[in-house]
């Protein structure tokens, strides 16, 4: 596991009592932010998925490298909003309610994502009343024939689904805006965000399957938003995405539809290698010819290996201070699951770690947990403390 030497200082110089704690490294995001900007042709545009991570020091790193920021709910544009004033918002998710439109009315968006045809109504009406007209695009559940979200982790489309319309609705919603019906509404192209996981040649597929579509229906469009579900293997810590190879199949797309901007709305793929979660070992013990570490916090703190069923790459720092009179226990196999402290078997963070001689007092790092992470996790659960949150920057003039 790669973890910046900010990250181990910072975690070794904590008390116990800190513990635990999420350390996001901004030098690393905003270098890592960069290099997927650069990635990236001129002609698509880049908004970042707020939902993966919306802690104000995250947005703002990632502002000169993104193009905007994506919402999905009414409690996340008040906090966009307020922690990034000023920067464009696109308002997506299913099941928005009257009074998130209207304030996002009156917060001045002007992309609306649209999941259906009530929400399209609601929103021309609520548009026309407010004195606004904004850009819409019409989100498409769009089928793809060629397998290419065989190997996606999480399916948002091209199966029944609550998310975005059938092609034969969405494209008579798009032939709805283009005829005038809603003056109030622009149609600006079509959104089509299907799954999550893949690889860049899978996403490829999938853009191409989308811009196919949205070209086909015979209408001027200007935009056409492919989504995010760029994969993080949590198997391989180092791994990343070819955001290089997604780049280049992105330019080739847009050199072939000179008329178009892309839109990518990557989360997951941007943030999570910022951000560990530090803890330490409470307990060692045996059970049925196994051994378990007891750590403090867990899947309370960090909801994610349980959520995505993996282990949580992690790496051990040991610990040689023993400040209590009472005997230090350890491990005596070669491998040891770490779990934390709630009162069920579901709290693991990671099973049958390789951590020979691993001790109450030792620390542990988890990486990948810079995206969906502490923001999904059942904090209140048991009611144990909270885990502190430090944003750490080593950049020039910067303090850590």
């Amino acid at each position: 596991m790669t973890t910046t030497r900010t990250v181990h200082d910072h975690a070794r110089s904590l008390l116990p009592d800190e513990l635990p704690a999420y350390l996001y490294d901004l030098a690393a995001l905003r270098a890592h932010a960069a290099t997927v900007r650069d990635a990236l042709p001129e002609r698509v545009e880049l908004y970042y998925a707020a939902k993966a991570n919306p802690e104000p020091e995250i947005l703002a790193a990632l502002g000169p490298y993104v193009d905007g920021y994506e919402v999905s709910s009414g409690g996340e544009l008040a906090h966009v909003a307020k922690a990034v004033p000023g920067r464009p918002l696109a308002f997506g998710g299913p099941g928005k309610t009257p009074d998130e439109v209207r304030a996002a009315l009156e917060q001045g968006v002007e992309r609306f994502h649209v999941e259906s045809a009530y929400e399209l109504r609601m929103l021309a009406e609520l548009a026309r009343s407010g004195g606004r007209r904004v850009a819409v695009l019409p989100r498409v559940n769009l089928p793809l024939s060629d397998g290419s979200l065989a190997g996606s982790s999480l399916a948002m489309g091209g199966r029944p689904t609550p998310f975005g319309m059938d092609p034969g609705q969405a494209a008579e919603v798009v032939r709805t805006l283009a005829d005038g019906t809603y003056p109030h509404l622009e149609l600006r192209g079509v959104h089509a965000h299907l799954a999550s996981g893949l690889e860049a040649s899978e996403l490829l597929a999938a853009a191409e399957a989308v811009v196919a579509w949205a070209t086909g229906l015979g209408v001027p469009l200007a935009e056409v938003n492919v989504g995010g579900g760029m994969h993080v293997d949590y198997t391989a810590p180092e791994r990343r995405f070819d955001w290089a190879a997604y780049g280049s199949g992105l330019a080739r797309l847009t050199e072939t539809h000179p008329e178009l901007t892309l839109r990518i709305e990557p989360g997951r793929a941007l943030t999570a290698y910022c951000g560990w979660y530090a803890t330490e070992v409470l307990d060692v013990k045996h059970s049925h010819g196994e051994e378990f570490a007891v750590v403090r916090g867990g899947t309370h703190h960090l909801r994610t290996p349980a959520t995505k069923g993996h282990d949580q790459p992690c790496a051990v720092l040991p610990v040689e201070a023993w400040p209590h009179p009472w005997p230090r226990p350890a491990a005596e196999g070669e491998h040891v699951t770490l779990a934390g402290q709630l009162c069920t078997p579901k709290d693991t963070l990671a099973r049958r770690v390789p951590a020979a001689g691993l001790r109450a007092g030792d620390r542990v790092l988890f990486s990948l947990a810079g995206a969906y992470a502490w923001n999904i996790s059942h904090h209140d659960f048991l009611m144990h403390p909270r885990p502190g949150f430090h944003f750490l920057d080593a950049g020039p003039g910067q303090g850590g």
